[in-house]
């Protein structure tokens, strides 16, 4: 009974620590999103400057995850995900001494290190739950996206409370420059908490094994796929946490406190949905959940993607062939836009769970090589696509353009989802169809597809 009760408090100090360390470390790996603004106007930024700003901070966030999961496994999350967040404490300092745009633009790379924490915390805690409590365990511990939000509620208002001229003399920064600061302060009383109060013996599933054995899954396609989703539900909300805020002010002219507000109402159920979209996906499975994730997002970004203007509609009828033309005027207002992007929000909330559902029942040795892949490639998207909604909206002079992008890319992922379905059930006998979420339920021969 004592070991059951010291296996218990152990595995929840490990959640709730990690969880609430994911979600710093988060907040310090999007907090361009709001800062870029007033950023913007302090050192005469294009949209283009901007936007690569935020994106290489996303870049270091992304390129190692792979690495970093694998290390978890092999050395604990413990040490891992400690050492982590020390290091990401002095990049987000040196930001808020940044003077010039190339200096911001290395801090901002350096401090993306703090978005690596994600397949670290997915490593550490797999590893002390058990499998059938891993997709709400591991829907907690991704409800740390949150953070996304928080520079977004504090932002503005410490900007505006703190004077620019900073306090005690100028050692603690102003303005803009006040809330890297503070991070950089609660990073170094997250790392010490996580040392200090997290089990002392850690679970390394890992660490006998050879780094080819590691590596040994990236050789199945399925990985790759999950990646794909991953881009959808993941890559995509990361981008549009830091372009929503322009977007507000561009194309609303709202100020940057109520962009950010309303900013928060898209990334609020994309990170805390994350519990239920894995309770769901426990109960139900991942591929149903993610059917209907992808479904209602096609429809979503379709609609968000309608430019406003006036449309023609050609209506023929039976006694006249060449039919009537009919227009309408079509105007996305400030109201419905918040409405579509809310639901965006709670579909990537859900998806992102159910992704990280399907990992480890799959590969259940291998959650920190595969969910590292995954989170790194679904990451990269989020670095690749600010960049390309700038490019995308300078062609095309359509702030709704973005969303169209979106439309493509989600569209792909249910495709390849639908494809992989009807394939698996050709080889099969249709009563597979309620078991195809669980490896154990399928013949050796599909286990690649």
């Amino acid at each position: 009974m004592t070991d059951q009760k010291s296996q218990y408090n152990g595995k929840t100090s490990v959640l709730v620590l990690s969880s609430i360390g994911f979600t710093i470390m988060f907040a310090v790996w999007l907090m361009f999103g709001v800062l870029g603004i007033p950023i913007r106007e302090e050192f005469g930024l294009t949209d283009v400057q901007l936007s690569w700003l935020a994106a290489i901070a996303i870049l270091n966030g992304s390129l190692w995850r792979l690495i970093f999961g694998i290390l978890a496994d092999r050395f604990g999350g413990k040490i891992v995900f400690t050492l982590l967040v020390a290091a990401a404490i002095i990049p987000s300092y040196m930001v808020s001494r940044a003077d010039a745009y190339i200096e911001l633009m290395v801090w901002a790379f350096f401090v993306g290190i703090a978005g690596n924490a994600f397949s670290v915390g997915i490593a550490w805690n797999s590893a002390w739950y058990p499998r059938e409590q891993k997709g709400f365990a591991l829907g907690v511990f991704g409800a740390g996206n949150v953070g996304a939000s928080v520079t977004k509620l504090i932002g503005p208002a410490l900007i505006a409370a703190v004077p620019a001229a900073g306090l005690v003399g100028g050692f603690v920064p102003g303005g803009w420059r006040f809330v890297p600061f503070l991070y950089s302060v609660l990073l170094t009383i997250m790392a010490l908490a996580m040392w200090l109060f997290t089990p002392r013996h850690d679970h390394k599933p890992g660490a006998s094994r050879s780094l080819k054995e590691l590596l040994a899954p990236m050789k199945r396609i399925r990985v790759w796929r999950f990646s794909l989703y991953y881009v959808v539900v993941f890559g995509a909300y990361v981008a549009l946490s830091v372009w929503l805020p322009k977007y507000y002010v561009d194309v609303y002219g709202m100020e940057l406190k109520y962009a950010a507000l309303l900013t928060a109402l898209f990334i609020f159920p994309a990170s805390l949905l994350r519990p239920i979209g894995g309770y769901l996906s426990d109960k139900f499975g991942a591929r149903r959940m993610m059917y209907w994730v992808f479904g209602v997002m096609l429809v979503s970004t379709f609609l968000l993607s309608l430019p406003d203007g006036h449309f023609m509609v050609h209506v023929p009828t039976r006694f006249d062939p060449d039919g009537e033309t009919e227009m309408f005027r079509f105007l996305m207002s400030p109201f419905w836009f918040t409405v579509l992007i809310f639901i965006v929000g709670v579909c990537m909330g859900v998806g992102k769970a159910a992704v990280y559902k399907y990992i480890p029942e799959y590969f259940p040795h291998d959650v920190g090589a595969v969910g590292g892949l995954v989170g790194m490639l679904g990451a990269l998207g989020g670095f690749f696509l600010p960049p390309m909604f700038a490019a995308v909206y300078e062609w095309t002079w359509l702030p709704q353009s973005i969303f169209f992008v979106l439309f493509l890319v989600t569209g792909i992922s249910f495709a390849w989802l639908h494809w992989t379905v009807i394939h698996l059930l050709q080889q099969a006998s249709p009563a597979l169809e309620q078991q195809l979420d669980f490896k154990d339920a399928l013949p050796a021969a599909m286990q690649d597809n």
